[in-house]
């Protein structure tokens, strides 16, 4: 990632200094911080919610399905020295694999989640998308550099536009 930045921002390095002795034009390039901006978005609040309400039902099934082994567990242990032998070893295999459908239905679960989530929020991504792309447009950009992650740690403000509040108040149109 820091290796195609460093190549971009040579490429523009360069651009301009070409530019800069041709024709005195400085090739400019916008920034912001996608995250803060995708959180702006009103859907943004309404994706959240929904993914809150569906973390509720999963944490509530999960505790449920807790609850179910820990009764059984304890009445494993509670009458393991009266078990036979084989009824002792059923019912250690029962226990066994409840816990490694447990662990299945939670990755399930969270897999379900993260699956969800991705769903919910292309939709906004894409506005997202196409609101940067026609602001970097209409201001001539050559570029839009996402500052999330500390990924530009320095911006020459002669270079570059901050887009945060241009995007933000696109959005909310």
């Amino acid at each position: 990632m820091k290796r195609i930045l460093l190549v971009i921002f040579a490429c523009i390095a360069l651009t301009a200094q070409a530019q800069v002795s041709d024709s005195a034009q400085v090739v400019k390039f916008g920034y912001l911080s996608y995250e803060s901006v995708l959180k702006t978005m009103p859907e943004y609040g309404a994706v959240m919610m929904r993914m809150d309400s569906l973390r509720s039902a999963f944490n509530a099934e999960m505790q449920r399905v807790e609850n179910e082994f820990n009764r059984k567990y304890e009445d494993f242990l509670e009458g393991q020295k009266d078990f036979p032998r084989t009824i002792l070893l059923k019912r250690q295999t029962e226990l066994q694999e409840m816990m490694q459908k447990n662990l299945s239905f939670k990755q399930q679960l969270q897999k379900e989640l993260t699956d969800t989530e991705a769903q919910l929020m292309a939709p906004l991504r894409i506005h997202l998308n196409e609101v940067i792309a026609t602001i970097a447009r209409e201001q001539k950009l050559a570029l839009v550099i996402n500052t999330d992650a500390n990924a530009c740690p320095f911006i020459e403000p002669m270079l570059g536009v901050d887009l945060n509040s241009a995007v933000i108040t696109k959005l909310g149109k």
